[in-house]
């Protein structure tokens, strides 16, 4: 199948503003599955509420667009139901680590076979501008006029102290990594985490004077650098990217099947 293939064109164009990444992230995503050969039976696509979670509504797979905060809810009751199909979460920031904070560190926990997409811009871009858990000390938002004073979480070390048993990062300014991590995630049997840092230049660019969209890709180019770069050791505030873990453990609908076996027995 052909990236178009995958597609709903007839909800095209889509409704991101200008110089939004989750355009960049739905292409880079096809391609993964695209070069994985996979077929569109065996794909369930479910997404949140927000500006990342409309990419669910562009993709010609198996999709639930459900509640905000919920996505890892509803796509562990699917992949429960149905061990046997690849479950894909696309998130924001505010998606997944706001209100639904509680459910990404509890599926990590039980390291249930999800890849889990967390598109960090940094902001709710839908509902107006207002700051996320991720958004950082010191930046602007409509709720932060003067500055916010909220830490922000590192995605890479909250789902790496759940317990998910892949954890990447990347951004929208490499592509190329995005496929290939993608790809990966999504070949591994456990809960994946791929955080992609990915611009909004209508809202955060605009609060926090960096400019246009292109003006935030080139800017991701230089705040961060692969994993164990010299260039972190140099400068230690560089953003690294990469895939941070990469382990084998037991999956939980797996552990699940053999409880059900144990029962059947009457173990």
């Amino acid at each position: 199948m052909a990236v178009k293939d995958y597609i709903r064109e007839r909800f095209f164009p889509h409704m991101w503003c200008p110089g939004c990444g989750h355009g960049i992230v739905l292409n880079s995503m096809l391609r993964a599955i695209e070069k994985l050969e996979m077929s569109k039976n065996d794909i369930v696509m479910v997404s949140g509420i927000g500006c990342s979670a409309r990419i669910s509504g562009y993709v010609d797979f198996h999709t639930l667009h459900t509640i905000h905060g919920r996505a890892l809810a509803f796509a562990t009751g699917v992949k429960m139901s149905r061990p046997e199909v690849n479950i894909l979460v696309p998130m924001g920031d505010g998606d997944a680590l706001a209100i639904g904070g509680n459910h990404f560190i509890h599926a990590a926990r039980r390291n249930i076979d999800i890849t889990a997409i967390v598109m960090n811009n940094r902001i709710y871009g839908m509902t107006g501008g207002q700051y996320s858990p991720l958004s950082g000390y010191g930046i602007k938002a409509t709720t932060a006029p003067y500055m916010n004073i909220d830490h922000d979480f590192d995605v890479v070390e909250l789902a790496k102290s759940a317990g998910a048993t892949f954890v990447a990062r990347t951004t929208t300014y490499h592509i190329q990594q995005i496929v290939d991590i993608i790809q990966q995630a999504i070949l591994h049997k456990g809960f994946s985490v791929v955080e992609i840092m990915s611009q909004c230049p209508t809202y955060f660019g605009r609060k926090n004077k960096e400019g246009s969209g292109v003006d935030m890709l080139k800017r991701y180019k230089k705040i961060t650098t692969p994993i164990g770069s010299k260039a972190k050791k140099e400068n230690p505030d560089l953003i690294e990217r990469g895939i941070f873990v990469q382990k084998e453990m037991p999956e939980y609908c797996a552990e699940y099947d053999k409880v059900i076996e144990m029962a059947m027995k009457g173990q």
